[in-house]
């Protein structure tokens, strides 16, 4: 189960391997939301995105039998770019499977870090991953969850949140992307234990909202029809283990669409001159559209990744 001392663990594991990205105060989203607002621009972290947090934390349990047989994942593209990274800094065999809608920059990236890529014939992250379980069934090597392991939210989550409030104590709302939600079930859970009174809103693509969809029916949707986005790490379903924590955590989800994602992504790289992914831009863009309820509260808005290829971004610039 998550708990407080397994992310206090994450985070001291990660003391060193991957960076404390900074928290930067926007002057332009605090005029607009009337409160004050910072970013934490975990867009600077080492591989792009927040993913390599995750990674290391979930592949520090390997034994020494699996390092050596070596690791079996499922990514839209920062999952397998973390877990790419972490194996060649432990000299650990990894192969990823991928959508064939991957964005090429992350395609490119898993492979220059020695992975054996695997690109599947299908476009969504859902039926990517069946796919590849039913693959590797008899395979033997463990296969690590992109988002719905313990080791992943206290890692991708947990240490993110442990940073966010002490680097801006006075911040009690949080904005969080949510895709599979390792992130944000364990940032949520950190930042409710350690701050109760905190707020947390949850945005999501509104073309595949698995977490609305399994707060409306109280059971986690953990696969949906595949939808065409360049937001691939938001696309899909959501993990039973992390609705278990997001439900009773989440107070608000921001549903956006693909071109009020487009807008935040121009908007960022006019107001603040930072690239971000579309994948990341879904908290910004919750922030822009007034998504975001009506927060009477200092806001910390995360951005969770840069990874996208310059054929997306002329895209989404034009």
């Amino acid at each position: 189960m998550l708990t407080l001392d397994r992310i206090h663990a994450a985070a001291h594991l990660l003391e060193g391997r991957v960076r404390r990205t900074p928290v930067e105060p926007s002057r332009e989203l605090s005029d607009r939301l009337g409160v004050p607002v910072w970013l934490k621009l975990e867009s600077l972290q080492i591989t792009g995105s927040f993913k390599v947090r995750g990674a290391f934390v979930r592949m520090a349990e390997l034994s020494e039998s699996e390092r050596i047989e070596g690791v079996v994942t499922c990514s839209a593209g920062n999952h397998g770019r973390g877990v790419a990274y972490v194996a060649r800094q432990l000299g650990i065999p990894a192969r990823i499977y991928v959508p064939a809608s991957i964005d090429e920059s992350k395609h490119r990236a898993m492979v220059a870090l020695g992975a054996e890529v695997i690109r599947s014939g299908f476009i969504g992250y859902d039926d990517t991953e069946a796919w590849a379980r039913e693959v590797e069934a008899g395979s033997g090597r463990p296969f690590l969850s992109a988002f719905d392991e313990v080791a992943i939210m206290a890692g991708n989550g947990g240490s993110l949140a442990i940073e966010v409030l002490e680097d801006v104590p006075e911040a009690s709302t949080f904005i969080l992307p949510v895709g599979g939600g390792g992130l944000s079930a364990g940032f949520s859970f950190y930042a409710k234990e350690v701050r109760p009174g905190s707020t947390i809103v949850g945005c999501q693509l509104e073309a595949s909202p698995a977490l609305q969809l399994s707060l409306l029916s109280g059971e986690a949707f953990t696969s949906l029809p595949p939808v065409e986005t360049v937001a691939g790490g938001l696309e899909g379903g959501i993990g039973v283990n992390t609705f278990a924590i997001l439900r009773d955590r989440v107070d608000h989800v921001a549903l956006l669409s693909e071109e009020e994602v487009f807008d935040a992504v121009r908007w960022m790289l006019a107001e603040h001159q930072y690239l971000i992914e579309p994948s990341a831009a879904v908290t910004v863009a919750a922030c822009l559209a007034g998504k975001v309820g009506r927060p009477d509260t200092p806001i910390v808005v995360v951005l969770s990744g840069r990874n996208v290829s310059l054929e997306t971004l002329k895209r989404i610039l034009r």
